[in-house]
């Protein structure tokens, strides 16, 4: 018998720049291979797609706008369930807790308006009741978890499905026409505007005052280290006096609130209104931007950008070469997650390999030791 081909080795002590370099070249390696792929569907030249791509981010002001919200919303929602994460509850339930919150903020914009409450005290309401909305869709599954260990990542699942339904039928019951579709309400509208273009720019900067936060409360207070602890070991972090239901259920409440201000944008900052697919399955793919990002909330502003990079840019691709359906859209972000995904095993991992060399043969050995035995008798 013959050893593998091949082996493989975990790395030690990779220095940062050579991690890097792995993952800029998987990028590069993966956007080559989209642009073979849009090339060869629409028969465009496969050197344009990269100007394509970058026009559709940065081609106008406004697309740098849009390319920049994005990229701050899907950084928040990821902030929201990186604490989480860490602590090893998977909150699967990212979408659910937006809804929640959008729904809640929406209500209130409906509602009070339409009693004549003026839009500062309607805002007073608004922010407190999106908030409590995102708070209470985490905290079930989280005193579940606490109490009688369920499993969290199918339960908060389930809440998405759950919170979904919630806002069809409030849908169903509020639009009178039967259309299911809400018309923008104005009421309690929230915005940041300044510069010529007047863009709101209020996602963005809360999207930078949660970063600081989220990053000091993980890396510098003693709520950050207790639910480290508890991620790693919860017999350890009960043996040192750490209270573990506590942690759980105050760790996912912060969670469950940060996705309730992120309805809240959605609600009275960008859509004024709400569907069922508002939340646009960011609780997703905040996953695997904090997932990429290893859970640093640092170098989640990297890959919250690559994100909204693609995506943005990718319309303008569809847009340039004439491709009408979203599906190269999705199989193109794919791809470079994919890339990412596989310059991380490389990261961590080598493929060494192996020498050609015959297993001994223990029949043999042993026959051979025997013989020699007889002789010596």
């Amino acid at each position: 018998m013959r050893n593998p081909l091949f082996h493989i080795v975990r790395r030690r002590d990779i220095p940062w720049w050579k991690s890097l370099l792995f993952r800029v070249i998987a990028i590069i390696i993966a956007f080559v291979i989209v642009c073979g792929m849009i090339s060869a569907t629409s028969g465009e030249n496969p050197a344009m797609i990269f100007p394509y791509l970058f026009e559709g981010s940065f081609g106008t002001v406004r697309k740098v706008y849009s390319t920049f919200r994005m990229m701050s919303l899907l950084l928040i929602v990821g902030l929201a369930l990186v604490p989480a994460f860490k602590m090893k509850f998977w909150n699967l339930g990212g979408d659910g807790q937006m809804l929640i919150g959008c729904l809640c903020a929406i209500m209130c914009m409906v509602h009070l308006g339409d009693l004549g409450w003026p839009d500062w005290a309607i805002i007073l309401v608004e922010i407190p009741a999106a908030i409590l909305g995102g708070i209470i869709w985490a905290l079930i599954p989280a005193i579940f978890k606490a109490f009688f260990n369920t499993n969290e990542s199918l339960l908060t699942l389930m809440l998405n499905y759950i919170a979904v339904a919630v806002v069809g039928v409030y849908l169903t019951a509020t639009v009178k026409n039967g259309s299911g579709t809400m018309s923008p309400v104005t009421t309690g509208a929230l915005a940041i505007k300044f510069g010529p273009h007047q863009f709101d720019y209020l996602p963005i900067i809360v999207a930078v005052v949660l970063l600081a936060l989220v990053f000091a409360y993980l890396r510098f207070h003693k709520h950050g280290y207790e639910l480290a602890v508890v991620g790693e070991s919860q017999n350890t972090a009960k043996y040192i006096g750490i209270n573990v239901k506590k942690v759980i259920i105050r760790t996912v409440i912060l969670s469950g609130a940060i996705c309730g201000i992120v309805g809240l944008l959605l609600a009275t900052s960008i859509n004024h209104s709400i569907t069922s697919a508002s939340s646009n399955n960011m609780g997703f793919t905040a996953i695997m931007i904090a997932w990429l990002a290893k859970f640093n909330p640092l170098a989640m502003v990297g890959t919250s950008f690559l994100v909204a990079f693609v995506n943005t840019g990718m319309k303008g691709v569809q847009t340039a070469v004439g491709i009408t359906s979203d599906a190269i859209t999705s199989v193109s972000i794919g791809l470079i997650y994919f890339a990412v995904i596989a310059a991380d095993f490389f990261v961590s991992y080598r493929i060494m390999l192996s020498k050609h060399t015959k297993e001994p043969n223990k029949k043999a050995i042993t026959a051979k030791k025997e013989k020699g035995l007889k002789e010596e008798k």
